[in-house]
């Protein structure tokens, strides 16, 4: 179940793929205006140096405004049907200011304006964008959602267009924004800007021409599970874990990269010519909407950083061997900056918050950890979107999975030592109930999974391993496919809806055990967000499947909040983790287990079962058909 409330547009497809280009593009040939900025410069002090260590660098904007599409119009008219939902929740004691407008004659009239403390946050999502602009309270205010195209082109591949991903931001922008004045407040109240984005999808383009060179590889893609498979075979492959905290699978940037510069004539060209720059998502939007081309930021943050398999995860600096590894040294890669810090990440070029400072950056999980304020070690979060993410703080020293986790940075602020966290992540999460609706029909809407499975007890011994990209944490079986056990002509199509969330709640069993023993403390409860959180069916399963207790916010934007509260934290809009502590804590609902001990072993016992079947349906034996 995505993570919107609406779904106008259900835009998904099966069979097209962009044309990828064979040399190096020439300059202005696509039909989006590429602006060409001022360089950037690095600044050498640590990035880890508090403020008074660091000195205050201004960032300037150039005069003359660019823009990435030639009109308003036009990008309304390019961009995919939206969802819009807004909170007609105003700023605490707003002090009200005059504008001026226009009656019917023409005549200046005084109109009242509602001054108040803003942060905003871009949630760059696997298959929506939205942005949201949130009070000094954490409450929304306005928002905006656009739903984008996704590519299959062929199976096991699944793409997105690096313009589609713009477009689809800054149309989300220009909406909330002019949403937001209609409520009657002003934009310059609105202090910082966050990003979050989803994590590992994998964005290359022309350094000299700022244009994409191949479609964004999506974090889920398999196609490299072939190349992943040679690589374990390698002598040293068993030094990555200690160095980078992620094992070798199809997940991370690092083998989608490798996978381009081989079977993509563009790309190589690109990096033979010294000019191929590589970004996550983060890195992508933050260098368009600071100028693009030869003028926008080239950043990225640790959260994000870390997932790409070319950072030591303890230094948090570039690995020479890691990406000798690989196979990618001489690609431009980002600067790694704090995940909250006010100058590193310029500002917005243009539009309606042109000059707007960019101060926050983190990869969607972590900035949900953080928008769920999970800051000290052993507190948790689960996200339930596309796929399915629970991330455990454990303090400021890295640790290590001895039991199939993956060791990744929670969030790193200006002036404080990094927090990290052991992640398991589920590949298919509300991506399977799209995939009732979309592909077998059993659903108009995703929210009506959770009628359809209500309707039954149980699954009837129905088991769905959810295996559409292999199986994550904690099981890490890249040759595992979709499969379906115990189905008989008692099966209803509410069976197979109930074994669709059965399979999120069983991989989030598997991952909090793992937890357990790398931590040698279990949780006593679970807090979540996210899409299928909001079905009260689903985390009532949930619940019964772990014996734990399952807490919700009323509020469940927690990514969109993290991003936002990393912003204002930079620009002193807070200032200490104590003053978020009332944020989004009203209302919250909580889930009891209902189920017994002997029940929840039994049904988990056939899950295990299930997923020892589905294995080696890809056979990674044989080579690339290219090769």
């Amino acid at each position: 179940m995505e993570r919107n409330n609406k779904e106008e547009n259900k835009n998904t497809k099966t069979s097209k793929h962009q044309n990828i280009k064979t040399q190096l593009p020439q300059q202005h040939h696509q039909p989006y205006q590429v602006c060409q900025p001022h360089q950037t410069h690095e600044t050498p002090q640590s990035m880890w140096d508090s403020p008074s260590d660091r000195a205050s660098k201004s960032s300037a904007m150039p005069s003359r405004r660019h823009t990435f599409f030639r009109s308003a119009s036009s990008v309304a008219k390019a961009a995919p049907a939206s969802t819009s939902t807004s909170t007609s929740t105003t700023a605490p004691a707003p002090v009200k200011a005059k504008a001026t407008q226009t009656d019917k004659s023409g005549s200046p009239k005084p109109v009242e304006r509602k001054r108040g403390t803003f942060t905003c946050a871009i949630d760059q999502g696997t298959t929506s964008s939205r942005f949201i602009i949130f009070d000094k309270s954490g409450t929304p205010v306005v928002s905006h959602q656009v739903e984008f195209e996704q590519l299959y082109p062929q199976s096991g591949w699944i793409e997105h267009d690096p313009y589609e991903l713009l477009k689809s931001v800054n149309l989300c922008i220009e909406r909330a924004t002019e949403a937001f004045k209609e409520k009657g407040y002003c934009l310059e109240d609105i202090k910082a800007m966050g990003i979050t984005n989803q994590r590992e999808t994998t964005i290359v383009w022309d350094t000299v021409t700022g244009q994409p060179l191949y479609n964004a590889i999506v974090w889920s893609d398999t196609r490299t599970s072939r190349f992943v498979h040679e690589l374990r075979k390698r002598d040293d492959a068993d030094k990555l874990r200690e160095l980078c905290g992620l094992p070798l699978s199809t997940y991370p940037s690092s083998v989608k990269l490798a996978w381009m510069l081989k079977h993509v004539p563009a790309v190589t060209a690109a990096h033979k010519a010294g000019r191929l720059s590589f970004g996550t998502v983060d890195t992508w939007l933050l260098y368009n909407l600071t100028g693009g081309a030869g003028k926008g930021v080239y950043v990225t943050d640790p959260s994000n950083a870390s997932r790409t398999m070319f950072v030591n995860i303890k230094t948090l600096e570039y690995d020479e061997f890691l990406l000798d590894f690989f196979g990618v040294k001489g690609v431009n890669l980002p600067k790694i900056v704090p995940s909250s810090d006010p100058d590193e990440y310029g500002v917005i070029a243009e539009g309606a918050l042109a000059g707007t400072r960019i101060a926050g950056c983190l990869g969607d999980q972590s900035a949900a950890l953080v928008g769920q304020q999970a800051f000290s070690p052993g507190m948790a979060k689960n996200t339930y979107g596309t796929g399915c993410f629970l991330l455990y703080n454990t303090g400021t020293e890295p640790v290590i999975s001895k039991n199939g986790l993956l060791t990744t940075v929670g969030y790193a602020f200006k002036g404080q030592k990094p927090v990290y966290a052991l992640e398991g992540s589920i590949a298919v999460a509300g991506s399977a109930v799209k995939f009732l609706r979309d592909n077998l029909g059993m659903i108009k809407h995703s929210h009506e999974i959770g009628e359809l499975a209500a309707k039954v007890e149980n699954s009837g011994g129905v088991v769905f391993v959810t295996a559409f990209s292999g199986l994550f944490a904690p099981y890490w079986i890249d040759d595992a496919q979709g499969t379906i056990f115990g189905m008989t002509q008692f099966t209803t199509r509410e069976h197979i809806a109930r074994a669709t969330i059965d399979a999120v709640c069983f991989q989030t069993r598997a991952i909090l055990d793992a937890m357990g023993r790398d931590s040698g403390t279990a949780l006593n409860a679970l807090a979540v967000d996210g899409g299928m959180s909001n079905s009260d069916v689903c985390m009532q399963i949930q619940a019964d499947i772990l014996g734990l207790e399952i807490d919700r916010p009323q509020m469940r934007e927690t990514t969109a909040l993290g991003a936002a509260i990393a912003a204002g934290f930079a620009v002193n809009v807070w200032s200490s983790f104590d003053e978020l502590k009332h944020i989004n804590k009203d209302d919250r609902t909580t889930f009891w287990p209902k189920t017994t001990v002997a029940s929840r072993e039994q049904l988990y016992k056939n899950w295990q079962k299930a997923v020892d079947r589905s294995r080696a349906w890809v056979d990674n034996s044989a080579k690339d058909d290219d090769e």
